[in-house]
């Protein structure tokens, strides 16, 4: 654990309003990639779900040293405007997990 806080992995599963292949999904998950510019992220992914346990097909994956960049991040103008302009509009259900990692023993 550092100063301020333990490792953040920041985790979202969802479901596109647009077909597996399509130009929209590309144009989406192109704007999601620049996500991973942000100062403060690191270890940036997206994954395709390949389980038929859930309806979500997606996933984007990240994580953050501290919770300072975490809220740096959410608070992030490039962050606000995916949510407004890609997320909002193409997006038809999604989870987002927030865990804070444990220290054992």
């Amino acid at each position: 654990m550092n100063s301020i806080g333990n490792m953040i992995r920041h985790s979202v599963v969802f479901k596109l309003r647009h077909e597996s292949g399509s130009e929209k999904e590309r144009a989406f998950l192109n704007a999601a990639s620049r996500l991973a510019a942000i100062p403060g992220v690191s270890n940036f992914e997206w994954l395709r779900q390949i389980s038929t346990k859930n309806n979500f097909t997606l996933g984007i994956f990240m994580e953050f040293d501290n919770s300072t960049e975490f809220d740096f991040y959410n608070q992030h103008p490039d962050h606000i405007d995916f949510i407004e302009n890609f997320w909002k509009p193409n997006v038809e259900d999604f989870l987002e997990l927030d865990f804070e990692a444990v220290n054992q023993g």
